[in-house]
């Protein structure tokens, strides 16, 4: 597959994921969502937090560090903020006290807990949700969303990492701001999580994906290593794994993250090696999203889509791990 049909097959599929009609066709029950259940499930770890506690403890007890997050779209209903909560203090609820393995954290957006609504009622919604999983032995890491919500982000991780030992934030690599950004949340010593980035940003605010994004990515990592925090460094981008490794900065506590069902064999040849690393599960009902961004994330993989809609019995739970 040449570059040119990869990224209009990208493009397609990233429409397709955009496209409200067929989103509200997916929520709604239609046959669009019947058909992509079963590729889906490669991806998706349940659709319940009970059954995705369960399916996680099998990924733990092969030596994995396991995260969870309750796939959503941003919320802008108080109401719809009040379910999401409710479900996250469910999942700690189901967890077993200090969680599935040494680290068990649980991962949103906090648009999906009222930062569209106001930046406050997302703070005091994740302070209630951290205090919980504290109490439990249990982790939250924020993720990092689109550059406007960048400094609401930023400023709800640093109020809460002064009375929550267990909030950590993720920091993408791409945007030109990030290396300042960095600064402040060294000291204030909690987990980092790393990624590239994902959102379409303007060139004036990030970098594309590009060498010069993997030299910024590695330079960062290693400040973070100098600085001794709790860094986790998720990608799947195996020439970046390749430079972590060759660079020393896979050592002592980082970690590998990579997403549920993305190259799970890459992921056991590193535990193996003796790199720590974590899977990254979602799960909920309401998947269409993020099974979309998976497909195009690597077109090629439709057609293992394709192939798990023909014979199901190729997805086993953990199998692959």
């Amino acid at each position: 597959m040449n570059d040119e049909i990869t990224m209009l097959a990208a493009a397609a599929l990233k429409g397709f994921a955009a496209n409200p009609q067929y989103a509200q066709r997916f929520r709604e029950g239609s046959a669009l969502r019947e058909w992509l259940q079963v590729p889906a499930s490669r991806y998706i770890v349940a659709g319940d937090a009970g059954t995705a506690v369960e399916r996680m403890r099998v990924l733990a007890g092969k030596g994995y560090e396991v995260g969870l997050e309750c796939v959503g779209e941003n919320v802008t209903d108080r109401e719809e903020v009040r379910r999401v909560e409710a479900q996250y203090r469910r999942l700690i609820d189901l967890l077993p006290h200090g969680g599935l393995g040494r680290r068990t954290e649980l991962n949103f957006d906090l648009s999906n807990v009222g930062l569209l609504i106001a930046r406050d009622l997302a703070c005091e919604v994740t302070d209630r949700i951290a205090g919980a999983a504290g109490e439990r032995g249990v982790f939250v890491t924020l993720s990092m969303e689109r550059f406007p919500m960048v400094d609401d982000i930023l400023s709800v991780f640093h109020q809460l990492a002064a009375s929550h030992a267990n909030v950590g934030i993720t920091l993408q690599a791409y945007l030109h701001r990030t290396a300042g950004d960095l600064d402040a949340v060294l000291r204030a010593g909690r987990k980092i999580r790393l990624v590239k980035g994902v959102y379409d940003e303007a060139p004036e605010r990030a970098l594309p994906r590009s060498s010069a994004l993997n030299d910024r990515y590695v330079e960062l990592a290693r400040r973070m290593a100098d600085a001794g925090v709790d860094r986790s460094f998720a990608t799947q981008d195996p020439a970046l794994i390749e430079r972590l490794m060759r660079d020393g900065l896979l050592g002592g506590d980082a970690e590998i993250e990579m997403l549920h069902g993305v190259q799970p064999g890459r992921l056991r040849d590193l535990r193996r090696d003796g790199v720590n690393c974590r899977v990254y599960g979602t799960f909920g009902d309401n998947w269409y999203l993020h099974f979309l961004h998976r497909l195009a994330e690597a077109p090629e993989t439709v057609l293992l889509a394709l192939a798990d809609i023909q014979d199901p019995s190729r997805i086993v739970f953990g199998g692959e791990y």
